[in-house]
């Protein structure tokens, strides 16, 4: 018979420390940011651009999401480097931010394995 998971260590039977709570906490608020300023800037501004002749959005919200972009991946670093993981890993939690609905996912599932919920 198997014991109960301990919600105070990760899948890999690391315990989870506050600073990797911290990075955590950190890397999941931005990954839903980042997510949502690309829904905004794919789905909204962009159509606006070149459907309505209207660039204003996308002048606005390009930078803004590259500027969250670069504040994304700091947070992938740092969790990265807390919970040492795999250069791999590194580079596919960095391109999520680029593809839409992908940062949602990743995050997901960097909670579930950490935090086993």
């Amino acid at each position: 018979m198997t014991s109960p998971a301990d919600p105070a260590t990760s899948a890999s039977s690391q315990p989870v420390t506050p600073a990797v709570r911290g990075a955590l906490t950190r890397y999941r608020v931005i990954a839903y940011v980042v997510g949502v300023m690309l829904l905004l800037l794919v789905f909204v501004a962009m159509p606006l651009k070149y459907f309505a002749d209207s660039p204003g959005a996308v002048n606005v919200i390009g930078p803004l999401h590259g500027f969250l972009y670069m504040v994304y991946l700091l947070a992938t670093f740092d969790l990265f480097r807390r919970v040492r993981w795999s250069f791999p890993r590194l580079i596919m939690m960095a391109l999520a931010g680029t593809i839409p609905f992908l940062s949602f996912y990743a995050e997901r599932k960097t909670t579930h394995e950490l935090l086993g919920h």
